[in-house]
């Protein structure tokens, strides 16, 4: 595809995809963002595109970039929404404590790279075992091991500053699991 091509493809079906996420999305952010990153995918794949069909394709991908969004963002967040402090014996500063981890957690999880973060929450929200992550990302035991001490270095980089909340974390609190639609 030759940048004139792409150029006109981008102007005229550009806004219509980026309508059709915003529609599902409700969010203009990250309607721009996928549109955006459908033409990306298309450019970068040099797909030979027809002209009757291409309005669907962009669609499709589109839509597929979009329910991939939406479950990372879903899986990634809910850690801390299925577990909760014990506040039987907690105090005021304990409940600062916990939620200024809380918020520092989601900020490394954030940053973390996608492929170590995908294994970490597969590992520790989805309690996989490495094989089993290893088998439902095709890759070999040592590459999970390997993506998986590389989030945990992530985290702790990243948390470094909170380890004075971490411990009171760790030893000040019990948690108690919520159950989940899942788990019943």
């Amino acid at each position: 595809m030759k940048k004139e091509e792409f150029k006109t493809l981008f102007e005229t079906y550009f806004e219509d995809v980026r309508k059709y996420v915003l529609y599902r999305s409700g969010n203009d952010e990250m309607a721009t963002d996928i549109a955006q990153d459908t033409f990306m995918r298309i450019w970068e794949k040099q797909i030979t595109v027809d002209p009757k069909t291409i309005k669907g394709l962009l669609f499709k991908i589109a839509g597929d970039l979009f329910v991939s969004h939406y479950r990372k963002k879903q899986v990634a967040f809910n850690f801390f929404n299925t577990f909760q402090p014990n506040t039987k014996n907690t105090t005021p500063e304990d409940e600062i404590n916990f939620q200024e981890l809380k918020i520092a957690y989601d900020t490394a999880l954030k940053s973390m790279p996608e492929k170590q973060r995908t294994v970490f929450l597969m590992n520790r929200i989805d309690e996989l075992k490495y094989k089993e992550i290893a088998d439902q990302l095709g890759l070999s035991v040592k590459a999970i091991e390997k993506r998986m001490s590389q989030a945990l270095e992530h985290l702790k980089t990243q948390l470094k500053d909170k380890i004075s909340g971490l411990i009171l974390f760790v030893l000040g609190f019990r948690f108690n699991r919520i159950k989940t639609e899942n788990d019943k």
